[in-house]
């Protein structure tokens, strides 16, 4: 199998891209949060996805976890408002990723 320097490139971006994914689903089980927890959450969440959106690379799945985390925060549950705020967060990071790592990854393109 001949691999060219831009299909290795794509393969680590998209590895990379499911190790990010994964390690932010990694998390320990905390005690019952609190609206300020949920708050810090989601404060780190939407700072995340303004940068994506600087980067002109804003998931719509971030978006809809956003819209998730604060509907469940405003029916009291900050659980799940936690940990959807935090998916969304790992979302919006990993195309903060994609979009930096594309960035340069078209460089290796080569013409045939």
């Amino acid at each position: 199998m001949n691999m060219t320097g831009s299909s290795i490139t794509l393969r680590l971006s998209v590895l990379s891209l499911f190790f990010v994914l994964a390690i932010a689903g990694a998390r320990p089980v905390q005690a019952a949060g609190s609206e300020t927890d949920f708050r810090a959450a989601y404060a780190a969440a939407e700072a995340a996805n303004t940068e994506a959106g600087r980067l002109r690379n804003q998931w719509t799945v971030t978006a809809e976890a956003l819209a998730a985390a604060k509907k469940a925060a405003d029916k009291g549950d900050f659980d799940h408002a936690i940990a959807v705020a935090k998916e969304a967060e790992a979302l919006a990071k990993a195309s903060i990723f994609q979009a930096t790592s594309e960035q340069e990854a078209w460089k290796n393109l080569e013409i045939r």
